[in-house]
């Protein structure tokens, strides 16, 4: 069985609808009717401020003090997927406690207005201040700094009775916090598809019980090494089966090696390379990749080119700076593809993709020329981060 083919889903120009630099696209204007879910991603977690320097010539010793050529600041942590998602054209919401600092004012207006994330569900707090993360990138690499305190509210009852939509996107909780989950459940119950993530296991314990919550889901996207070490398998492809009996579809990244998937509902099984492109920043990678398998997950597309749109926005993505903000809209996509298109290179690997991506044909030529592009990473009107990341690699 195969799924719908993704330009029988057209997208629409949704007319007096910006984004961060550009008109809003809709990707799943076909499948919208009255009373279907005003929100297509639900999301909760915690929202930093990410400050990242860049240009660097070498770290400092210590009580040393150095400039940095640099400086851009996004918003972090949660909010990586709700820009992620947004930029794509689906209507985010997103739950989380904002403090009532200047921070705070920041990333709230960048994220509502800026981006166009529904924050109904979110809250200011008073007298607690934004967790703050500085990043330093150096030679390829980066060293970050956090503070903050945990946020004054729970999920649950930050967000009680959810409003509906058509998916949930979460991390598996810790094993001995199951109660995280009763608005994920709520959500579940009021029709939500429920995708889920998990974090790298620092102690090492990779406590099983922790994917006991994937009855209840639809899709779980670890990477690699965390499928590995959750299902105790020794590759990525054992993994993966491992998983498949426990959620309708199991995605497993692999990096460089791009990802392998199946897809139980459909009867798919796929495996797509990653694009080879020069990273610069993996900052919210796996959560472009996130956002763009739920766009096609929700859309009915075919699972390899779910894969293939998933990989492409990664690529993207990590060829900018700036984190959130780095994630790529439909301009920043249909301009890769024109580009693939025009280009005269007659190497079997080009051939390749022209083949893999050709579905894009379906929906690109429906993106407006003035859609959603990235915008810049920065907390005043102009960052100086991609100038001096540029120097830094020259």
């Amino acid at each position: 069985m195969r799924g719908r083919q993704p330009g029988r889903q057209r997208g629409r120009h949704v007319t007096g609808q910006t984004g961060p630099s550009g008109t809003s696209f809709d990707p799943l204007a076909g499948l919208r009717h009255p009373g279907e879910p005003e929100i297509d991603v639900m999301l909760h977690g915690m929202v930093f401020l990410d400050i990242i320097f860049s240009g660097l010539n070498r770290i400092p010793e210590g009580g040393e003090e150095i400039w940095a050529d640099g400086m851009g600041s996004c918003p972090g942590g949660s909010a990586n997927l709700a820009v992620a998602s947004a930029r794509l054209g689906l209507r985010t919401g997103l739950a989380a406690a904002f403090g009532d600092d200047a921070y705070g004012d920041f990333l709230w207006s960048t994220l509502q207005d800026q981006e166009g994330v529904d924050l109904g569900c979110s809250r200011r707090f008073e007298h607690w201040h934004t967790p703050v993360t500085v990043s330093v990138s150096h030679a390829g690499d980066r060293r970050m700094i956090t503070h903050g305190h945990d946020a004054p509210m729970s999920a649950n009852d930050l967000i009680g009775t959810p409003p509906r939509s058509r998916s949930v996107l979460f991390d598996l909780p810790p094993a001995d916090a199951p109660d995280e989950l009763q608005w994920i459940d709520a959500a579940r119950e009021q029709g939500s598809l429920l995708f889920a993530d998990v974090g790298f296991d620092g102690t090492g314990r990779w406590d099983q019980r922790v994917l006991e919550p994937l009855d209840r889901c639809h899709a779980f996207t670890p990477n690699a090494v965390e499928a590995m070490a959750y299902t105790r398998t020794d590759t990525a492809y054992d993994a993966l089966y491992a998983l498949a009996d426990r959620v309708p579809l199991a995605v497993v990244t692999n990096g460089a090696h791009g990802a392998l998937a199946i897809d139980g509902s459909t009867g798919e099984e796929a495996m797509v390379p990653a694009l080879r492109v020069e990273s610069i920043d993996p900052t919210g990678a796996g959560d472009v990749f996130c956002a763009a398998l739920s766009l096609g997950t929700l859309a009915g597309w075919r699972l390899d080119d779910r894969l293939a749109f998933a990989a492409l926005c990664s690529a993207l993505a990590v060829q900018q700076f700036g984190g959130s903000l780095a994630a790529p809209g439909w301009g920043d996509i249909a301009d890769w593809w024109h580009a693939q298109r025009q280009s005269p290179s007659p190497t079997a690997l080009h051939k390749a993709v022209l083949r893999r991506y050709s579905f894009l044909d379906d929906l690109v030529p429906d993106v407006p020329p003035s859609a959603v592009r990235r915008a810049a990473a920065t907390i005043a009107r102009r960052s100086d981060a991609t100038a001096a990341l540029s120097k830094e690699s020259a």
